[in-house]
């Protein structure tokens, strides 16, 4: 039985993804080749999720044909959520080896978070929670919503002191953030598609149910919209 990885990548082009394999000991020298090579003449492409598993060809196998309606020709590209794909290779027994130090339960959760943010309308919303551990500091910041992809603006207050539930990944945005001392954002920080739980993790510096501290220009909780899909209705 034979151990390999089993990776997702994400391309310039939204709503399609690379999905392959590739031996334990060449991760990222392939990581490093697709991400300045591209693939098949599709650029931008971005690790974004990878585990190690036994016999990694046959699940890859297997994934190719689950998602054979989706293949674009005779590629590795298929035109599929990614957050499906994550999900379910959370899902297998073995070593995640990217994003570096995440739970796969913390993975598998935050995709399907990520599935139904899609309904998040375009627009504004606001967050705005006391932080106890900054002294009971009020946390306040803004974000803007376009087609599924959250940036925080300039002049947002964020947390300042690390509690519990915050993501490799939420740290690593916030090491980049352009804020200061205080926790002011000085410019404004792209946090890519995402669900409003993981951008209210990177406001707070900790664990957030964002469907629930996010609010609409008429101060409802964003949640709204998913109670309102599940109703089906699409008028909310």
């Amino acid at each position: 039985m034979e151990k390999g990885i089993i990776y997702v990548m994400t391309t310039a082009v939204s709503g399609l993804i690379k999905l392959g394999r590739t031996g334990s000991e060449n991760f990222e020298q392939r990581m490093y080749n697709l991400e300045q090579n591209g693939y098949r003449n599709v650029t931008g492409l971005k690790r974004e999720f990878a585990i190690e598993v036994i016999d990694y060809k046959d699940k890859e196998s297997l994934l190719d044909t689950i998602f054979e309606k989706s293949r674009v020709g005779d590629t590795e590209l298929f035109a599929v959520d990614k957050n499906i794909v994550v999900q379910l290779l959370s899902s297998f027994e073995g070593k995640i080896i990217y994003p570096k130090d995440e739970r796969k339960n913390e993975v598998f959760k935050e995709a399907a978070d990520n599935r139904s943010s899609s309904i998040i309308p375009d627009g504004s919303y606001t967050f705005e929670r006391k932080k106890k551990s900054d002294g009971n500091k009020t946390v306040k910041a803004t974000a803007v919503v376009d087609n599924g992809c959250w940036t925080l603006l300039k002049n947002s207050i964020l947390g300042i002191t690390e509690d519990k539930g915050v993501s490799a990944k939420a740290k690593a945005l916030r090491n980049v953030a352009p804020m200061d001392a205080n926790g002011k954002l000085l410019e404004n920080l792209e946090l890519g598609v995402c669900s409003p739980s993981f951008a209210g993790t990177v406001v707070m510096n900790q664990s957030n149910n964002g469907w629930d501290d996010w609010k609409n220009d008429s101060e409802q909780s964003i949640d709204i919209y998913r109670k309102a899909a599940l109703m089906g209705d699409t008028d909310a």
